[in-house]
């Protein structure tokens, strides 16, 4: 199964945020001392929100849940409709985070075999991260790297970085922008 957010701002495939979460995991900071920074980023498809986050220098599958519990604790997930996508990494398909998402109320999604499209938009997000930060620092520890990935995914890809699907708003603008049109008065 695919991915099932659409790409327009404002015509969500399920009609408001923290319903879908895209989750990649990515080996990172390759200037890091020791070498290996893996990151797992749980993102809200709708409004592109990095919502959890974890990192550590393996890509085992408490990585992944480590990621997810933070995005249940920022944004509680709606048991039976979050759907919560990946590709077939063995991280994701082991049968603790099956528990863990049966706990989360959260609804598995894999994408399908060879089929890199399902997970383009996890990838795209993490050559973003690549590109904008990793690739052009140097990192002397993986605690700098940790910290410098951190402070990226907090200060600049929620609060100031611009999203061509989102209309040119920021994550935080279009999750605001969506409260405001969808309080009752």
């Amino acid at each position: 199964m695919g991915q099932v957010c659409q790409p327009q701002y404002g015509q969500p495939a399920i009609g408001f945020p923290q319903q879908e979460a895209s989750v990649p995991a990515e080996h990172l900071a390759h200037h890091a001392e020791p070498r290996q920074v893996y990151l797992a980023v749980v993102s809200d498809c709708f409004t592109k929100q990095v919502v959890g986050y974890a990192m550590a220098d393996h890509i085992r599958t408490e990585l992944v849940m480590q990621a997810m519990m933070m995005a249940h604790k920022r944004k509680a997930f709606i048991p039976g409709i979050t759907i919560f996508h990946s590709d077939r990494g063995c991280q994701y398909t082991s049968t603790e985070l099956k528990v863990a998402a049966k706990v989360y109320g959260l609804r598995l999604s894999l994408g399908r075999t060879g089929t890199y499209y399902d997970n383009a938009w996890a990838e795209s997000w993490n050559g973003t991260l690549k590109n904008e930060r990793v690739n052009r620092t140097e990192y002397p520890t993986r605690k700098h790297a940790q910290i410098d990935i951190t402070q990226y995914i907090e200060l600049r890809c929620n609060q100031i970085r611009l999203h061509s699907a989102l209309g040119y708003r920021t994550p935080n603008e279009a999750e605001t922008e969506w409260h405001q049109q969808n309080t009752a008065a």
